[in-house]
């Protein structure tokens, strides 16, 4: 008998929701229920410094507005901080995780003596500096601790059930990434790993912006010997001037003064039918038929 379907949305509390955010949650919720599933609610909130006083409430309230609630209690990550211990320290024991000692300007010198030019806006793809085959800290004190992506078996193959067939080397695009930061904060793949298995999530529904990381969090559920979901990724929306909108680069919060054209907005972004103006519940039903299951 198939698992039960068990999605989640999982916003960031850095400020209310703006409309990006709601087709995100819309196309999470609505895939859950045209599956017949279940439907959480995760504060993603581990990265403690940059959430705002009072914005989970204010998302919770946001999402409430819009008919989309949590099936279960909501999970916030700030508070979860042993689990991820625990997936670490199984990590180190099974030669996955290391300690590191590079600073950034570190990265950066280590890549321009092997002659890489590293592309503007792309994230530098780390060189190994700490591996311990490779000699380690070397005296000096770690600043973090980063997964080893093992080369032979580090391109990852998977598909989305909304981009296609997808494909991702990342021993070669990524390198040993970040799993604790030098700040002592946990990094957001592993956190996102630990707690999709903890609460049974079997399909991931989020935006297209977050695809890049899915081929690192396959290879943290390999490791760790979890589940991998279904993963699909929905469109974005774009600012003005193309760029993706978000909270880092000014995105309005979401106004809901009027819940029916903003959940018909998101609707459209997702390729849904627009019907006539009609009750928040009557478009969420009418969008959970019409949804591809």
């Amino acid at each position: 008998m198939a698992a039960m379907y068990r999605g989640r949305f999982a916003p960031s509390p850095t400020g209310p929701l703006h409309a990006g955010s709601l087709v995100a949650a819309l196309a999470s919720w609505l895939d859950a229920r045209a599956h017949g599933g279940v439907w959480l609610v995760r504060m993603e909130d581990v990265d403690t410094p940059r959430c705002v006083p009072g914005a989970d409430g204010t998302i919770l309230r946001q999402l409430e507005t819009c008919g989309l609630v949590s099936d279960e209690p909501v999970l916030w990550q700030s508070q979860r901080g042993a689990h991820y211990q625990q997936a670490l320290d199984r990590l180190v024991a099974a030669g996955r995780a290391y300690p590191c000692a590079c600073s950034r300007k570190d990265i950066e010198a280590a890549l321009q003596a092997q002659g890489v030019v590293r592309e503007r806006h792309h994230s530098a793809v780390y060189p190994g500096t700490c591996r311990p085959e490779r000699g380690g800290l070397r005296g000096k004190p770690a600043r973090a601790w980063r997964f080893a992506v093992q080369p032979l078996r580090s391109e990852v193959r998977w598909t989305d059930h909304q981009l296609g067939p997808q494909a991702q080397d990342v021993a070669t695009e990524v390198g040993d990434f970040v799993l604790k930061r030098a700040d002592g904060l946990w990094a957001y793949q592993l956190a996102v790993v630990v707690d999709d298995a903890a609460q049974g999530i079997t399909h991931v529904v989020r935006g297209e912006d977050l695809a890049d990381n899915t081929a690192r969090q396959i290879l943290l559920q390999q490791a760790l010997g979890l589940p991998t979901p279904a993963y699909r990724h929905t469109p974005l929306v774009l600012g003005d001037h193309g760029e993706k909108l978000s909270k880092q680069n000014g995105a309005q919060a979401l106004d809901l003064s009027d819940p029916p054209t903003a959940l018909m907005q998101a609707a459209q972004v997702l390729g849904l039918p627009t019907p006539g103006r009609d009750t928040v519940t009557n478009l969420l039903a009418a969008w959970t038929k019409a949804w591809p299951a």
